[in-house]
């Protein structure tokens, strides 16, 4: 018979990639491990793994048999939750995967009070700025800023977010200011190439219209962004939670122009079909108010004046 401390002792190895470290995790000793991969073995009839001195491998049917044993582990552990949030505990494992910058900077200090609140969850963080399947990854959700364009994921805002075009002073000194959406296409554009050179969206009369300007620069990450912007490199479209502090101390310029920026969204969002647990639900309910609407780093809610505010030469609606 196929035992469930056999399961959870092989995915355990395989992700930790060793008896040690799997031995770590379960709490238990490296021979009570060992003891139990070779009974699911031997319950199986197949060989799972490779064992060498230095390292341990999949065999071809151990490379079979793991998403299902990983499922296994995981609807267990889901179930235990379950039962935990009926008496009103939220606990178990979450997986959450998130934008690299934007956890560093907003993400991870709301997280923090979450997770003192409720003790029992074990949640992992995966800081990623490229797009995930959550459909296939194992996430029970991803944190994402932008606009929700996957018609398979299930999505939750957590808050509006308004970007800005951005550049350094010296740079407008050198090139001249744009003052509308065609002379951004003779102008230098730092982009985030996880969207393309096509990302510089802005809100029109007759809809959204993108505007491809000379790539000078490009990279996956916000903050790289923003520094080359900073450097004078050119022009830079970022998120009001990375531009607004160098906006405001003078190292970038909010760039007028006659339209705004197409309006986005941070957003968590889950695969359809999956039953959103509880404590997912509650980390949603919490990032929402930990945020804001508007959020905290937005300039409207520094302002808190009206329902407009003037940076830079840049005018905000709500």
């Amino acid at each position: 018979m196929i035992r469930i401390e056999g399961i959870a002792a092989f995915v355990a190895t395989v992700e930790q990639g060793s008896i040690s470290g799997a031995a770590r995790q379960l709490r238990l000793s490296k021979s009570v491990v060992s003891e139990r991969l070779a009974e699911l073995e031997r319950s199986l009839g197949s060989a799972l793994l490779h064992r060498t001195t230095r390292k341990l491998s999949l065999t071809e049917d151990g490379t079979a048999f793991l998403p299902r044993a990983q499922r296994i582990t995981r609807d267990i552990a889901e179930a235990a939750a379950d039962i935990a949030e009926r008496r009103g505990t939220l606990s178990g494992p979450l997986r959450i995967a998130a934008p690299v910058t934007f956890a560093r900077l907003h993400l991870g200090p709301a997280l923090y009070p979450f997770l003192k609140e409720h003790p029992e969850i074990q949640l992992t963080l995966d800081l990623d700025d490229r797009r995930i399947d959550v459909a296939s990854s194992g996430h029970d959700a991803i944190i994402r800023h932008g606009i929700i364009d996957d018609t398979r994921l299930v999505a939750w805002t957590l808050a509006k977010s308004h970007r800005l075009l951005t550049a350094s002073a010296a740079y407008l000194s050198e090139h001249g200011t744009p003052q509308t959406l065609e002379d951004l296409r003779h102008h230098r554009g730092i982009f985030y190439t996880n969207r393309g050179a096509a990302d510089w969206r802005f809100r029109t009369s007759s809809g959204p219209v993108s505007i491809q300007a000379r790539a000078m620069f490009g990279v996956n990450n916000g903050d790289m962004m923003r520094d080359a912007a900073i450097s004078g490199l050119g022009l830079a479209m970022l998120p009001a939670f990375i531009a607004g502090p160098a906006v405001k101390t003078g190292e970038l310029v909010a760039v007028p122009l006659d339209v705004e920026p197409d309006e986005e969204f941070l957003y968590m969002a889950h695969a359809q079909g999956r039953n959103p647990s509880a404590k997912l639900r509650a980390l949603r309910e919490h990032l929402q108010r930990a945020f804001g609407n508007p959020p905290y780093w937005d300039p409207i809610f520094a302002a808190a004046v009206g329902d407009k505010l003037t940076l830079a030469g840049v005018r905000f609606r709500d």
